[in-house]
């Protein structure tokens, strides 16, 4: 284990920490973007669409979210908001695995600790439906370093939530994300968010992708 590997509480603290940065990073990099009309691909509970919610940049705002439970918890986090109610925000039950032709053509699609709770053969069947089809101008994806799964207490192939079917180093994700980007037309640019090990990288990967005109 990493000599400065966290202790199990620490480890959760440092995890919930890091998305707060994480939805915080992604909501400046959406502004950046210009984006009128933006969608939250597996929005899961709503924590960023009660920061997109808000913001008198977006005309229209869609979540998409496969699990019911979830959806549920997303609408009463944007009901209790003091800001609302929100005319220009929907959310929608349904998977980015499978067509969404309503969704098409919008500026960005995000898709913030998402990918890694797909199973791995339907990554294609992911590809297909958001870079195929929908065709956002921009996809900004986030997804766990699993290389610095040692500095949170984590042992080698143990994940950081018992759900996600995957993590991938970096050299992984820079596979698969420049694969898509060359099948689909698209431009891609590798990040990270949160502070990074000069060894094992950050602990959030991105990928920014933007279509070739």
């Amino acid at each position: 284990m990493h000599d400065n590997a966290m202790s199990a509480p620490s480890m959760m603290e440092g995890i919930s920490v890091l998305h707060e940065i994480r939805l915080d990073h992604v909501l400046r990099r959406v502004r950046a973007s210009g984006a009128r009309r933006v969608l939250d691909l597996g929005c899961g509970s709503g924590l960023l669409l009660h920061r997109l919610a808000v913001e008198t940049q977006f005309d229209s705002v869609v979540g998409l979210e496969t699990c019911p439970r979830a959806l549920t918890k997303a609408r009463q986090l944007l009901a209790d908001h003091p800001q609302g109610p929100f005319p220009h925000l929907r959310l929608i039950n349904g998977s980015y695995t499978e067509p969404q032709p309503a969704l098409r053509d919008y500026d960005v699609a995000v898709m913030v600790e998402t990918i890694e709770h797909v199973k791995p053969n339907l990554l294609s069947a992911v590809e297909q439906s958001v870079f195929g089809q929908m065709r956002p101008r921009v996809v900004y994806l986030t997804t766990p370093n699993r290389e610095y799964n040692p500095l949170f207490g984590l042992h080698p192939g143990e994940f950081r939530e018992a759900d996600h079917k995957f993590e991938w180093d970096r050299a992984r994700f820079g596979q698969w994300a420049h694969g898509v980007a060359r099948r689909n037309g698209y431009r891609v640019v590798l990040g990270g968010i949160g502070d990074q090990d000069p060894e094992l990288g950050p602990p959030t990967q991105t990928a920014y992708f933007s279509i070739v005109d």
